[in-house]
């Protein structure tokens, strides 16, 4: 039998807020048993579960490991509008004229991930 990956861990400063901003993003909700002020905070989305652990150091660098968010019922660049007015950050914009190319954004804690074409988007640009 084989492993299968149980959470994406995230280190950060506050598990409870950041694990609120996660589960806007993924229009999904913190688990009922976390609440603010908590060590740990896990958001179960049908994409993957997230846990966030409270650690003492802050963020020093780039992330070794990122997530790619591919909206499922709004175009990329409605994602990347929708994410920023929760509170994330444009850090990189990869997006290109003819509709290929993803943007990279920083959560509110400054971890990174990347927005990328919907399934539709793709389908239409191939």
């Amino acid at each position: 039998m084989s492993s299968l990956v149980r959470h994406v861990t995230i280190d950060c400063a506050d598990a409870y807020a950041l694990a609120t901003f996660w589960a806007k993003a993924l229009d999904s909700k913190v688990s009922d048993d976390d609440e603010p002020g908590d060590e740990e905070a896990l958001v179960e989305s049908s994409g993957a579960a997230l846990l966030f652990i409270q650690v003492p150091e802050p963020k020093a660098a780039k992330n070794r490991v990122h997530l790619d968010l591919q909206p499922q019922d709004r175009t990329r660049d409605e994602e990347v509008e929708r994410l920023l007015g929760l509170g994330a950050t444009l850090l990189d914009d990869r997006r290109n004229a003819d509709g290929t190319g993803w943007a990279t954004l920083a959560d509110p804690e400054g971890n990174e991930f990347c927005v990328e074409r919907s399934a539709a988007e793709r389908t239409a640009t191939s």
